[in-house]
């Protein structure tokens, strides 16, 4: 298959601050943030991207922002809403890219875990906690649990992002705004997981990103999607092992296979792990959002 995917956008005479995944481009009181195809896979951006996977998140996040009762950052989806300069590949940028709000970002992670996967198990394997929270003993991997626990996390420029308590998040910020964004990632986490549970999918955790513009906290970012959370397929849970996922398992069970070392750039990935990524992300939309992805 033809890789074009689009790892990095391009606006005549501006600059972009780019993430692993995104490129936000600024416009005066509204940004421009636009998902790429990049993909990363244990800290590492990926030389070869997975064609229209920043269309699927971007996608995504519409739906859910669409469904979630929260505040959140887009305007549209309509680039024509901004005064882009001349010369711009409008077509390149459709379908991944959002006009938003620009705002002032609480610097935590807010991540809601229902089920016991990931950094969080590893954690509770060495200590019994998962960021400071007791768990009952004798959880498996990937137990759900008795109820959703938030372990917000430090947002690094590089690497894995931090685990820590929510004491520690309330030395970063007021402890009274730290209570409203637990509380607040918990109804954005059960709203959505409840509504993901009825299409199949278990959306075993997640993380948020909050930003506060004119004293109130709006839900910004992504929301719900692959690359921010763990989504399984109901029909195939299993406790007591790791789970098959709607993401970059592909990929990463590839890396893994082909004896990458991880501390050298990554090697470039075959078609067929592209093409079923790729597939999974797409799946993982039509599910959600019950309706074709228009770039099929």
């Amino acid at each position: 298959m033809s890789n074009n995917s689009l790892l990095q956008s391009s606006i005549p005479g501006m600059k972009a601050h780019q993430g692993k995944v995104r490129d936000v481009y600024e416009f005066g009181d509204k940004l421009l943030f636009v998902a790429t195809d990049r993909i990363s896979a244990f800290d590492w951006v990926l030389p070869t991207g997975i064609p229209d996977k920043g269309r699927v998140l971007t996608q995504m996040s519409k739906v859910w922002f669409d469904r979630l009762d929260v505040r959140n950052h887009l305007i549209s989806m309509d680039m024509g809403d901004l005064d882009l300069p001349d010369g711009v590949d409008v077509e390149s940028l459709d379908g991944r890219s959002m006009v938003v709000l620009k705002t002032e970002v609480f610097p935590v992670e807010c991540v809601v875990r229902g089920y016991l996967s990931g950094s969080g198990w590893k954690e509770y394997q060495e200590t019994g906690r998962v960021c400071g929270i007791q768990l009952p003993s004798g959880m498996k991997e990937s137990d759900k649990l008795a109820e959703p626990i938030f372990t917000p996390a430090t947002k690094e420029t590089s690497g894995h992002d931090i685990n820590i308590s929510f004491e520690q998040m309330c030395e970063i910020i007021p402890a009274e705004t730290a209570k409203k964004l637990r509380d607040l990632s918990f109804q954005v986490y059960q709203s959505g997981a409840d509504y993901a549970a009825k299409e199949g999918i278990i959306i075993a955790d997640t993380k948020f990103e909050f930003g506060h513009l004119d004293g109130e906290i709006i839900l910004i970012d992504e929301v719900l999607t692959p690359d921010s959370s763990r989504f399984w397929p109901v029909d195939q849970y299993e406790p007591g092992k790791s789970q098959p996922s709607f993401d970059k398992q592909f990929v990463r069970d590839h890396l893994v296979a082909c004896g990458w070392d991880r501390n050298s750039e990554p090697p470039a990935l075959p078609d067929d792990i592209v093409a079923k990524t790729r597939a999974k992300y797409v799946e993982a939309y039509e599910t959600l959002a019950k309706s074709e992805f228009p770039w099929k």
